[in-house]
């Protein structure tokens, strides 16, 4: 990474919000929370919120089975200049008739829970309760995919992303791009209407990646897929070319084009490394690893050099005992692998060992920097329910209410009737996953079909709280949050 984040980012370490000054008060945690499209990022963030405040029965959540989680409750959050996370929203689409899934990731958003507790420690029991500030960044998975570019140059840039878009069994959308770019005049004058067409093919091409679902969007810049208030911004305004050697002639289109990725690396990515991501301490990766294990060897390799990328991304260490007067690190990164109630429970830990396959080698690199790196298989609003059906012998099946206009087969589902599916077993191992053929159109995992959630009740001030089914949501926050409430 490049000297920047050293000296602003100490600076903000000890002055900012959870800085040195009010780490000396009450202590902050900064939980960042990513992920690709459609990983689960806004119902992980409900859910892990809800359960907190409303007091569920987390049996391997520590604090929480030990009766020492006094109360929890949502504070104002320290960063003025960053959304709110909508979570009042986000439950009341939940809990409507029919419910909801609530919209998607698509900006950086904050919320603050504040957690009171008795302390395992003597001493500190002796003090009375304690308190912890939970920080969760929420912010869209896309974004990670520039953090590289903070160290790449416009030609490696270039040469990469060519790479990438020639590479085999990309969409039909490729075609355009490329045709484009061999017929870009590189050296010739600087030309905006050129530069806008070319951007807004390679823009396209990048958005039917991610709408087709064969491969994981590694090829960047993340803003292409999410522009945000950017859009129409020169800032978006360049693509990768095909250059000769040397620098570019000066007022040539190439100038121009590395004029706008160097533009794009100082005012957007630079930003978000220095403002939010390097103030994080706990991280969860949401990874949807069933999609890619049905769609394939392909998708799998696309997968995990996705997550290979945003591993690399991340600014690892451990915290320490002298953590407030050094930049704050990410000492403990889970990924998850969502949808673990879209497979039987005899699946549940055949899914954490593919997803802990795809990500050993740059785990290890965490793991050696001193971070501690688990996967685990979670659902963090479980919409299924296990039953068995006989076929001869029983079969572990799932009970659930697709959404209308999900198919399997030959079947459309109108979005109001339970139906029991058989998913069948995950491979084994992430070999056996990676031999496996891809699946057809009528053979179509279970993982494929999106499910209406279940109903929950409403978040009220007074009464019971309302059961919030999930799977290993405990074991989760147990990892990320149980050491701190100790």
């Amino acid at each position: 990474m490049p000297t920047f984040d050293l000296t602003r980012s100490t600076l903000g370490g000890l002055l900012g919000p959870g800085g040195m000054l009010s780490e000396l008060t009450t202590p902050t945690l900064r939980l960042g929370v990513t992920g690709l499209a459609r990983a689960g990022k806004t119902v992980f963030i409900t859910s892990l919120v809800r359960n907190l405040i409303r007091e569920a029965r987390l049996p391997f959540f520590g604090a929480s089975a030990q009766g020492r989680i006094v109360r929890a409750y949502l504070e104002p959050q320290p960063d003025h200049d960053v959304p709110r996370f909508a979570y009042e929203d986000h439950l009341a689409a939940l809990a409507a008739d029919p419910p909801e899934w609530p919209e998607s990731t698509r900006r950086i958003a904050e919320l603050r829970v504040t957690i009171e507790y008795r302390s395992l420690h003597p001493v500190w029991r002796q003090l009375g309760d304690q308190r912890l500030h939970v920080d969760i960044v929420d912010y869209p998975g896309e974004w990670l995919i520039d953090l590289p570019l903070l160290g790449q140059s416009y030609r490696a840039w270039c040469e990469a992303s060519l790479a990438r878009l020639q590479s085999a069994g990309r969409t039909a959308a490729v075609g355009e791009v490329l045709g484009f770019i061999r017929n870009l005049d590189t050296e010739g004058p600087r030309d905006e209407q050129a530069a806008l067409d070319g951007a807004r093919l390679f823009a396209r091409y990048l958005e039917a990646e991610r709408r087709s679902g064969s491969f994981e969007p590694t090829l960047g810049p993340g803003r292409f897929l999410l522009p945000g208030e950017l859009e129409g911004s020169p800032l978006l305004t360049f693509l990768p070319v095909l250059a000769p050697n040397g620098p570019a002639p000066r007022g040539s289109m190439r100038e121009m084009l590395e004029g706008r990725y160097r533009s794009y690396v100082k005012k957007v990515v630079e930003p978000f490394f220095r403002d939010h991501f390097a103030r994080l301490d706990r991280q969860i990766v949401l990874v949807d690893a069933l999609s890619a294990i049905d769609r394939g060897s392909a998708a799998l390799a696309d997968l995990e050099a996705t997550l290979a990328a945003v591993l690399g991304a991340f600014r690892t260490g451990d915290r320490g005992l002298l953590a407030m007067f050094r930049p704050r690190r990410i000492d403990r990164i889970l990924l998850a692998a969502t949808k673990a109630d879209h497979v039987p429970r005899s699946s549940h830990d055949r899914l954490e060992t593919i997803l802990a396959g795809l990500t050993a080698r740059a785990a290890e690199r965490a793991r050696y920097s001193g971070a501690e790196v688990r996967a685990m298989a979670i659902a963090a609003l479980r919409v299924t329910q296990e039953a068995e059906v006989k076929r001869g012998s029983p079969e572990p099946a799932l009970l659930g209410i697709p959404l209308p206009g999900e198919r399997i087969g030959r079947e459309t589902f109108d979005g109001r009737r339970k139906v029991a599916l058989y998913p069948g077993d995950l491979p084994t191992t992430l070999e056996e996953a990676l031999s496996a053929p891809p699946s057809t159109g009528t053979d179509r995992d279970v993982a494929l079909v999106r499910f209406r959630p279940c109903r929950v009740g409403p978040d009220t001030a007074a009464g019971a709280a309302q059961p919030w089914p999930h799977i290993r949501l405990d074991r989760a926050l147990e990892f990320l949050l149980g050491d701190r409430l100790e």
